[in-house]
């Protein structure tokens, strides 16, 4: 399957990770990517960058590196309603959104109050995916969630990292199988994501496209294959005619 574009991944700017945008374009030039985004922790985010430094994006040109570049920020999840952390000034400046439950920010809750959550966050028009849907540590109904995906143009990620048997969110691919059949029922699309906190990981899929492979999961739902077909999804969610 074409995969041609990374829009996940975090620079020294998030606080924890390790590489620079100039060391992430190089890498993805060198993968063959047509498309990188980097979406650095917004402000909850502990030890990530302050609200300033995405006011002050549009001082970074986005052709000015070795790939096509877009900028935008992993929002976190802060309540069952769906409200995410990042002011609405600072939010204008991004190019997209990507919004997910992580354990600083929300203590996890019940099954329906975690998939509120998550279809909460859907209503802003800045979050065009869900960040690592599937996380075991979050409980969600996927019937739920994959509708609403689908009724509200959002993006569901499948995570790299999650699956990767070394990391901490075990039980995903597990979960990721229940997700793709409820993506399937709605025609739900995905995004396969890095997360990639190290350049080295800018462009790796292999464990998403695992996943991808073992539930038969179709690829016309997969918007990595077309740089078109994931700005679709920015556009649509951001009323951008065209």
């Amino acid at each position: 399957m074409k995969d041609i574009l990374d829009v996940h991944i975090h620079t020294i700017a998030s606080g924890h990770a390790y590489s620079t945008i100039r060391e992430v374009t190089a890498a993805a030039k060198a993968k063959g990517l047509e498309l990188v985004g980097i979406a650095e922790h917004s402000i909850n985010m502990p030890g990530t960058c302050h609200e300033f430094y995405f006011h002050n994006l549009r001082v970074i040109p986005r052709d000015g590196y070795e790939v096509p570049l877009i900028l935008g920020a992993e929002l976190n999840i802060l309540d069952y309603s769906g409200s995410t952390d990042m002011p609405s000034l600072a939010l204008q400046q991004i190019d997209y959104a990507i919004a997910s439950l992580h354990k600083p920010c929300i203590t996890s809750g019940s099954v329906d109050e975690n998939t509120s959550a998550v279809i909460g966050a859907m209503k802003n028009p800045h979050v065009v995916i869900i960040g690592h849907p599937d996380n075991p540590q979050y409980p969600v109904d996927f019937d739920k969630v994959a509708r609403a995906a689908a009724d509200n143009h959002v993006l569901l990620e499948l995570n790299n990292s999650s699956y990767n048997s070394n990391g901490y969110r075990v039980g995903s691919r597990e979960n990721a199988k229940i997700m793709l059949a409820a993506c399937q029922k709605y025609n739900a699309a995905v995004i396969m994501g890095s997360d990639a906190h190290i350049e080295f990981d800018v462009g790796n899929h292999k464990f998403s496209q695992e996943v991808i492979e073992e539930n038969n999961f179709p690829a016309e739902l997969v918007v990595n294959t077309d740089t078109k077909k994931f700005f679709e999804y920015v556009n649509y969610r951001l009323g951008i005619s065209g």
